[in-house]
């Protein structure tokens, strides 16, 4: 359980880091003239959304490796860790290659606001954008956690979400007094090699450290 907290922990920070997910509701405050406390709000809102449909792919994910579990112990200590360094590899690989694209970046996904869109409107449509776009680097952790029944897949899924939400809103609020200067280039272009590097370490570790 010790390792499936700090994983999720780790990969959600990364996740929630990336700049498409927080940059796109900063510029759009500002557009529509929001409040500060408005524009967390939307964050908060819009966070939720995205990390609901990740949670719920992950928990169709974590349950057959659930049963999985129940079935064939042996070979799944094996077949998880195995998965998350397999995964891990495919992004160091594809992120090398420069063949890297964003699954889920809502700067794409969401068509230009408009100052005359009233801000439901504009929450409702960025929801919308966020829910279909689920984290797809974070559901073989899913896999992983389900080897140790319900309560791994539940701790994934509560970690992921607090987290993921809290970073988005805390970087939003931070743009937005002017006291976020990080240059974001590198993460924003390297998601998946950084992705792989953790989801490969945290395999390794399964094979040779008991948590």
């Amino acid at each position: 359980m010790i390792q499936i907290l700090i994983g999720s922990l780790l990969l959600s920070i990364v996740h929630a880091l990336i700049p498409n997910h927080w940059i796109p509701l900063i510029a759009i405050g500002k557009t529509e003239n929001w409040t500060p406390r408005e524009t967390v709000t939307a964050t908060i809102i819009t966070g939720f959304a995205h990390t609901l449909s990740t949670v719920l792919v992950g928990i169709i994910i974590g349950f057959a490796g659930f049963k999985l579990a129940g079935y064939y112990e042996k070979i799944t200590t094996l077949v998880a860790p195995l998965v998350l360094i397999t995964i891990g590899l495919i992004y160091v690989v594809l992120d090398f290659l420069r063949g890297h694209r964003h699954e889920h970046a809502i700067a794409g996904a969401v068509p230009p606001v408009k100052n005359n869109k009233s801000r439901v409107a504009i929450i409702v449509s960025l929801s919308i954008a966020m829910f279909f776009s689920p984290c797809l680097e974070l559901e073989a952790f899913f896999f992983s956690a389900g080897t140790l029944g319900w309560p791994g897949i539940t701790m994934v899924s509560v970690v992921y979400t607090v987290t993921t939400v809290t970073v988005m809103a805390a970087l939003v609020y931070l743009g937005i007094k002017g006291t976020s200067k990080f240059n974001w280039h590198f993460l924003e272009h390297h998601e998946k090699g950084v992705t792989g590097i953790i989801l490969t370490i945290l395999g390794i570790l399964a094979f040779f450290v008991e948590f």
